[in-house]
C-alpha cells in the first residue's frame, strides 16, 4: 500500500523535466481524484499548483514547480509511480519501503 500522500522529484544534478528549476511531482494525493480500472480517460495534461497553470517544460513562470497530472473528466487525479521514477527511488518524499518498492515493480511487470 502506497503512501496516501507521495511526492517525486528527481534526484539527478540536472534533471530532465525542467533543467533551470525544480520539479516535484504529486504522484498522490488524498484530495485527488483515484482512478479506477474502468475509467476510460484518454486526455491528460500537467498542471503546476505553484504557477496555478499548465506545465510546460519550463515555461509556466520562474521557481520551483509543483506539478500534477490533470485529467479533463475528473480534474487533478493520482497516478500510479511512473517507469522514471522507479529508476530513482530516491526522489520519493516520504521514501517508499523495500516492500512498496517491490510492487510498484510488480505491477509494471504485470502490465508488460
Amino acid at each position: 500500500m502506497l503512501p496516501p500522500r507521495l511526492l517525486w522529484r528527481d534526484p539527478r544534478p540536472i534533471p530532465r523535466l525542467d533543467p533551470q528549476n525544480p520539479v516535484t511531482v504529486i504522484v498522490r494525493d488524498p484530495a485527488f481524484y483515484e482512478p479506477r480500472d474502468d475509467d476510460d480517460c484518454t486526455v491528460f495534461s500537467y498542471a503546476c499548483l505553484s504557477h496555478e497553470q499548465s506545465y510546460r517544460r519550463g515555461a509556466c513562470g520562474d521557481g520551483p514547480h509543483l506539478i500534477a497530472l490533470e485529467c479533463t473528466v475528473h480534474g487533478l487525479e493520482s497516478m500510479w509511480p511512473q517507469p522514471n521514477m522507479m529508476l530513482f527511488p530516491e526522489g520519493f518524499t516520504p521514501p517508499l519501503s523495500a516492500e512498496q518498492l517491490a510492487e510498484v515493480q510488480a505491477v509494471w511487470e504485470e502490465a508488460l
